[in-house]
């Protein structure tokens, strides 16, 4: 059978997560399909069909989904599901938001943060904050899958697009009204999404220290900024700078840690990263442990010279 992926859009084109569960998507066997469901999406839903191993695009436009809620969206991909042996979205907020509905009005089980694909019904998904490993086998006939985006490679571009098809949608349910959203803009790359990372924990002390050592250095790299989870509870910086196993999942070319100790928490969200430097006074942090290469220094020293050496 099909394997259906649930894109991640902003009705004009995709977001990086949806290209990287599509490399996971195509570890498996079958035809891939995506569905693009939103108000307004045609660029998307075309953007989507230019992508390797895209067999068809599944076009979905109401207004039910231009925010994208999980109830209505859920009930569409109810209704598919029964074409397909697997439905796979990115493990971000909305993937978790979504998929345990879908999962749970199937009748069936989620298979969370999938890091491998050993074959159609195995997978690979972290376990204890990423200390471990298991390997788990589902017997759903179909299996319904999160993936982790930082696993896996992100698709390109292909020579031909794929056929985009308009399906009806589902029914507004009503169950949900979203009354206001408030964004941070920035003009730095999208944390889930950098290639470079430079983060600050509490030993900063704090979000004026934050601002007045790291964004200089963030902006000479061209890096994004990211906190730990105590400098996010401290105040220093809004939650959504957070790394970590309850903030954003990444995995960075660099990933610079000043002033972090390296609590288990945190090392679950970027111990991935290709490499990892870390700036800490204390010899003893456990940041020193997964750490390529550590600086045993006083960070107000420390990164302050790295960016003028930069």
């Amino acid at each position: 059978m099909a394997i259906l992926l649930i894109a991640e859009h902003d009705n004009q084109s995709l977001k990086a997560a949806t290209l990287n569960t599509l490399g996971a998507a195509r570890r498996l066997e079958g035809e891939i399909h995506v569905l693009v469901a939103g108000a307004g999406c045609a660029a998307a839903g075309q953007a989507a069909a230019q992508f390797e191993g895209v067999a068809k695009v599944l076009l979905c436009d109401a207004l039910q989904y231009a925010e994208r809620g999980a109830e209505n969206l859920a009930e569409l991909v109810r209704g598919l599901a029964t074409n397909y042996s697997h439905v796979l979205v990115p493990a971000s907020a909305e993937g978790k938001n979504l998929l345990p509905r879908v999962a749970a009005l199937c009748g069936m089980a989620q298979v969370s943060d999938v890091v491998g694909v050993e074959s159609a019904d195995t997978f690979v998904r972290p376990i204890y904050a990423g200390n471990a490993l298991a390997t788990v086998k589902s017997i759903d006939p179909i299996k319904f899958l999160s993936i982790r985006t930082t696993a896996f490679e992100a698709v390109g571009v292909a020579g031909t697009a794929a056929a985009v098809e308009t399906i009806a949608a589902g029914p507004e349910l009503g169950l949900c009204k979203l009354v206001g959203r408030e964004l941070t803009r920035s003009e730095r790359p999208e944390l889930g999404a950098a290639k470079i990372i430079v983060s600050g924990g509490r030993g900063l002390g704090s979000g004026d220290n934050y601002r007045r050592v790291l964004e200089p250095l963030a902006d000479k790299l061209g890096a994004a900024l990211g906190a730990s989870r105590a400098a996010v509870d401290a105040g220093f910086v809004p939650n959504d700078f957070q790394v970590g196993q309850t903030g954003k999942i990444v995995a960075p070319q660099l990933y610079l840690a000043v002033g972090i100790s390296g609590a288990i928490q945190h090392l679950a969200g970027m111990k991935d990263s290709r490499v990892i430097v870390a700036i800490n006074k204390d010899p003893d942090a456990p940041i020193f442990q997964v750490a390529d290469y550590g600086l045993v220094a006083d960070l107000f020293e420390a990164a302050p010279a790295l960016t003028q050496a930069l």
